[in-house]
């Protein structure tokens, strides 16, 4: 008698916020950027950061550590953004998730991630695909699809619609706080 075991392997980036490590489905991610000028957009939530030039697009950031509640995402050499594609109504939205570094990526088999913990019903977890296991540290699979309420992903994309073409979009020089047109 054999008994089937389930070992699907998936790729996931692993991402740090706060010192705890935090993982993406590889297939929702496009790509991972150096920490690039931000351009604030007003009247949006905290945890919008604003939007940025990716390739003549603007493409809005959310910084993941205010979205969790969490102090804001402080600029250091190990910032960076990753590009992720978020099903909403059916459609993709590209946007960024401000991190504090990127790490790897690792292979988790399905058998190695367990169910998010329970907490009680005042703490929402529904945006936590599974527990997963690097070394000795624990790392929190995130559902991207989940993370943003439908009102928040509505936003991000009037947001991105609003924006102005990247092109239009100033850029500004952090060390002497001047905007510079494109």
């Amino acid at each position: 008698m054999s008994t089937e075991i389930n070992s699907t392997t998936n790729q996931y980036l692993t991402f740090t916020l706060n010192k705890d490590i935090y993982a993406l489905d590889i297939a929702s991610v496009r790509e991972v950027l150096e920490l690039t000028p931000i351009t604030r957009i007003p009247r949006t939530p905290k945890f919008m950061r604003g939007v940025i030039n990716l390739r003549g697009h603007a493409v809005p950031v959310v910084d993941m550590r205010l979205k969790f509640g969490m102090s804001r995402t402080e600029d250091t050499i190990n910032t960076c953004i990753i590009i992720v594609e978020v099903s909403f109504d059916g459609e993709s939205t590209v946007m960024g998730a401000l991190a504090d570094s990127v790490r790897e990526v690792i292979e988790l088999t399905e058998n190695m991630i367990e169910e998010p913990p329970r907490m009680g019903t005042t703490i929402k977890t529904e945006f936590i695909r599974g527990m997963g296991k690097q070394d000795d540290d624990f790392v929190i699979i995130l559902d991207i699809n989940k993370i943003l309420s439908v009102e928040e992903l509505a936003m991000l994309k009037n947001v991105q619609q609003d924006s102005p073409s990247a092109e239009t979009v100033p850029e500004v020089n952090q060390e002497q706080g001047m905007t510079l047109s494109l």
